[in-house]
């Protein structure tokens, strides 16, 4: 229980200082902008969407299969549920706070429910999916899932680079995807009767 006191400690510190810091990494990133760089996390951004970790889940399911590994198709298979989750709520909490863009001037930030696209910035859904699909594999083995856990992070840089996100909208959407990685690792990949034998 220490460690789960420990990671909620951690967490609340890293969303407060996330809302405190979205306008000077804001303005820093703007400041700091360069074309082939923004080029580049334009790139990142569309390749980090969810279709792109449901195909690379879908594959390694595929290879876990024709290879006969049961543990490690309960492992992709959870990566998988773990991503749809995670982008479900995502999607839930853009609707309901709607957020504007970092894109978008306005007076009012947070509108409340709305469909409009350029009010879903809270939480950053790619940043939230990735880190899902790849929190799973951390739990479950962490010396090969722990260093890609990068992979999310590059995504929740390249949003904001692009404009899409602030800092807090990517932090709370890393810690959602954690958290969702975790239910699905404990209900799914963590029990033998997930797929069967």
């Amino acid at each position: 229980m220490r460690w789960w006191y420990a990671f909620a400690f951690i967490a609340a510190v890293g969303i407060v200082a996330a809302f405190q810091l979205d306008a000077v990494t804001r303005i820093w990133l703007v400041q700091h902008r360069q074309r082939e760089l923004y080029g580049a996390m334009q790139i990142v951004s569309r390749i980090g969407d969810w279709p792109a970790h449901v195909l690379l889940g879908a594959l390694l399911l595929a290879a876990a299969w024709s290879r006969g590994r049961a543990d490690w198709m309960r492992i992709f298979l959870a990566m998988l549920i773990a991503c749809a989750v995670a982008g479900l709520v995502a999607r839930g909490v853009k609707i309901g706070t709607g957020r504007a863009r970092p894109s978008v001037q306005t007076d009012q930030a947070w509108s409340g429910p709305t469909l409009a696209a350029k009010y879903h910035a809270f939480p950053s859904g790619h940043t939230a999916a990735s880190a899902a699909f790849f929190g799973v594999l951390a739990f479950r083995r962490p010396r090969i899932g722990a260093p890609l856990l990068l992979v999310p992070a590059v995504i929740a840089f390249s949003r904001m680079y692009v404009a899409a996100h602030y800092l807090s909208d990517v932090v709370c959407a890393f810690l959602l995807g954690l958290a969702c990685a975790w239910v699905v690792h404990r209900t799914i990949a963590n029990r033998k009767w997930a797929i069967a034998n």
